[in-house]
C-alpha cells in the first residue's frame, strides 16, 4: 500500500516548474510577482534564499497585481529577485497507526529523534471542511476522563466538544495531562499550539509520561515559530484526529490553546491588510474558529468519534473577552478554571457553578442527576453566603439549609481536589460524591448508550433508565 501511494504521488508531479520573483519584503510579508495568475489563496510556494536555503510560504492575499505570502520559516537570506517556485500539490499527510507515540511539528515532520515516520496508504488533506451536519452520527455514551469533578458534575460524551477556560498559571496544562493519561479512550491527538519551548519536553516527560505518550500523537508548534506554523499545527491536530476517527477509533483531541491559534490568525490577517474588528482580532479569526472546532465531533457513517477538549487562555482573567465568548458559543460546554480557587490550593481549580456540559442531564441516570443536583445546590448555597461565613457574621442555626451546606462543604472540597497522579473513574466518582453528601449509594452504574443510539423522539429524562 505505501508503494501504491508513492506511485500516485510521483504521477502527480508536474513535467515542468513555474517560478516567479520576490518583488518586496516588509516584516514577515513577502510580495511575489510573475505567478499572480496561477496562484490562489492557500497556494504554496518555495522561496530560494541567497544561500540556496528553501523557505516554504503560503499565499494569504493579493495587492496591486502581486501575491502576498507569509513564510513557514525564517526569511533570512531572502531578498529582491529571489526565485519562488510554485509547489506542485495541496499539502497532505499519510498518517498510520505507527504514528502513535511520536512527536511531530506542524508540517508533519518528526522532531523526537526516533527516525522517519512510516507512511500510511491514503493521503489526508491537512485543511478540511467540517463534516455535513445532516450526515453526522449523534454523540455517544459517557466517557471516563479520569477526573472526578468532570466525570460527575460535567459528564462528557463521545463526540462532545468542551472548552477549558482559564488565565495563565491556573492549571490548564496539568489538567490536560491528567485527561490524556486517564481517559478511557484509546487514542489521544494532542496539539501544543504556541507553547513555551522550554516546557514542551518537561510536559511530555513529567506530565504526559511514557504511558500517555504511547497512545498519543503530539503536534508541537512553539511560541517562537511563525504564525503560519502555529496555525498549521492546529490544522494538523485535527487532520490526525480525523484519520483515527475514520478508522473507527474514538479519539480524544486535546488542543492547548485555541487562543494562540486565534492570535496567529490575527497576525496573518493584519499582515494581509485586514482591518481589526474586536480587540485587534480581524473578522477572519471569528470566521475560522468554527471551521476548526466543528471538525471535531461524531463521524459520518463511521463508528469513530472525536471528543474535543480545547483550552482557551483568557486575557486578564476576563471570561467574556472576544475569543472566549466566541469559542463558548461554538462548543458543547465549558469548564471554567478560576484563579481564586487555585490560590486556596484546590486543584483542578474548576468552578463548577460557572461550568456547563450541554449533554447533561441527558447522558445520566435519574439517581446520578439527583446526586449531582444535590451537590450543586449545597455548593451554591455555601458560595452565596461565603463572605458572611468567613467573617463570622453568620450564626449557626439561623437557617437549616445553610447549616447543611456548611456541614458538607469540607467533604465536597476534598472530593473536588485531585492530585496530578491520582486517577478516578466513573463508578468510584459517584460513590465518593454520595459519601461526601452523606447519601447511601449502592448502585451499579449502568452502561449509558448515550444519544447516538436513542430513538429520534426520545425522552431525555429517561435516557439510561431502561
Amino acid at each position: 500500500m505505501p508503494l501504491k501511494s508513492l506511485v500516485r504521488e510521483i504521477s502527480e508531479l508536474s513535467d515542468y516548474q513555474v517560478y516567479g520573483r520576490v518583488s518586496g519584503v516588509l516584516g514577515m510579508l513577502v510580495e511575489l510577482s510573475g505567478l499572480d495568475r496561477l496562484l490562489v489563496i492557500g497556494s504554496r510556494c518555495i522561496l530560494i534564499a541567497r544561500d540556496e536555503r528553501k523557505v516554504p510560504c503560503e499565499v494569504i492575499g493579493f495587492r496591486h497585481g502581486h501575491a502576498l505570502l507569509l513564510p513557514f520559516g525564517s526569511l533570512d537570506g531572502i531578498g529582491l529577485g529571489c526565485k519562488a517556485v510554485l509547489a506542485a500539490s495541496e499539502p497532505s499527510i499519510h498518517p498510520s497507526e505507527a504514528w502513535l507515540g511520536r512527536v511531530i511539528n506542524a508540517l508533519g515532520e518528526p522532531i523526537d529523534g526516533k527516525g522517519p515516520l512510516p507512511m500510511g496508504a491514503d493521503p489526508y488533506k491537512v485543511r478540511q471542511s467540517p463534516p455535513p451536519a445532516h450526515g453526522r452520527n449523534r454523540v455517544g455514551g459517557k466517557i471516563d476522563l479520569g477526573v472526578r469533578a468532570i466525570n460527575t458534575f460535567l459528564s462528557c460524551c463521545q463526540g462532545q466538544r468542551m472548552g477549558i477556560f482559564a488565565g495563565s498559571g491556573v492549571g490548564k496544562s496539568v489538567l490536560l495531562s491528567m485527561l490524556a493519561r486517564y481517559t478511557s479512550l484509546n487514542v489521544n491527538v494532542i496539539g501544543l499550539i504556541g507553547e513555551r519551548g522550554r516546557e514542551v519536553q518537561e510536559w511530555l516527560e513529567d506530565d504526559l509520561g511514557p504511558e500517555g505518550l504511547a497512545r498519543s500523537v503530539v503536534v508541537v508548534a512553539t511560541s517562537d515559530e511563525p504564525p503560519l506554523m502555529r496555525r498549521q499545527a492546529a490544522y494538523m491536530t485535527m487532520a490526525l484526529s480525523e484519520y483515527f476517527r475514520d478508522n473507527g477509533r474514538d479519539v480524544l483531541c486535546l488542543m492547548d490553546s485555541v487562543t494562540r491559534f486565534a492570535m496567529s490568525m490575527r497576525e496573518i490577517g493584519l499582515s494581509a491588510g485586514e482591518p481589526p474588528a474586536s480587540k485587534g482580532y480581524t473578522p477572519s479569526v471569528f470566521a475560522e474558529l468554527p471551521q476548526l472546532l466543528e471538525r471535531a465531533g461524531p463521524g459520518v457513517k463511521t463508528e469513530g468519534s472525536i471528543t474535543g477538549l480545547f483550552t482557551v487562555l483568557v486575557e486578564g482573567d476576563d471570561h467574556n473577552e472576544p475569543i472566549a465568548d466566541a469559542v463558548r458559543g461554538i462548543l458543547d460546554g465549558h469548564i471554567i478554571l478560576e484563579r481564586a480557587i487555585a490560590e486556596r490550593n484546590r486543584f483542578p481549580a474548576i468552578n463548577l457553578l460557572r461550568s456547563v456540559s450541554r449533554t447533561m442531564p441527558g447522558c445520566n441516570t435519574e439517581p446520578e442527576n439527583e446526586l449531582v443536583t444535590r451537590g450543586r445546590q449545597l455548593l451554591s448555597t455555601y458560595e452565596n453566603m461565603a463572605e458572611l461565613i468567613r467573617i463570622g457574621a453568620y450564626n449557626e442555626g439561623s437557617d437549616p439549609v445553610i447549616d447543611e451546606a456548611i456541614a458538607h462543604y469540607g467533604a465536597l472540597e476534598a472530593f473536588l481536589t485531585q492530585g496530578k497522579y491520582e486517577q478516578s473513574n466513573l463508578a468510584l466518582g459517584y460513590e465518593q460524591l454520595a459519601a461526601a453528601l452523606g447519601i447511601s449509594w449502592d448502585q451499579d452504574v449502568p452502561e449509558v448508550t448515550g444519544f447516538r443510539d436513542q430513538e429520534q423522539n426520545f425522552d431525555t429524562a429517561n435516557v439510561g433508565n431502561e
